[in-house]
């Protein structure tokens, strides 16, 4: 079976990977740093049980990975899914302390999960999600 993984382009990619951490309790699993001895040339990270990997940008070899930075924008959100609502408050509180960016604060939304969203210093969007529990009455 194939898997999809997120890879993301940053600016600045050791602070990325200390932001993560601190942020999201990611564990750096593997890095390597270019030649330059300054930018990451691949970074490897357990988020929320989850394999990210990110790198610097690297113009000269990549024309097409940007980061939101070079953009002015992201072009997708990581969804976090949870089981229990309440971990979405708790890890968009955590990761709002760390510096991300409230885009949408965690509401009780209409298709039935609790929801929000934010942006990293890095212009990444992470979007945290969980059921809310089924309240609708059962036909007899």
């Amino acid at each position: 079976m194939a898997s999809v993984a997120a890879y993301l382009t940053v600016k600045g990619g050791r602070a990325a990977i200390a932001f993560y951490e601190r942020a999201f309790d990611a564990e750096l699993l593997t890095h390597k740093i270019a030649d330059d001895g300054e930018r990451v040339l691949h970074a490897a990270l357990d988020v929320f049980g989850t394999m990210i990997m990110l790198s610097d940008e690297f113009p000269e070899y990549d024309s097409y990975s940007k980061a939101p930075a070079a953009l002015g924008a992201t072009t997708f959100a990581l969804h976090v899914g949870f089981d229990d609502p309440a971990e979405v408050d708790t890890a968009m509180s955590k990761a709002a302390s760390a510096g991300c960016t409230i885009a949408m604060p965690a509401m009780d939304a209409f298709w039935g999960m609790r929801y929000g969203r934010l942006k990293d210093p890095f212009g990444h969007v992470w979007a945290f999600g969980a059921p809310l529990p089924d309240k609708s009455e059962k036909l007899s």
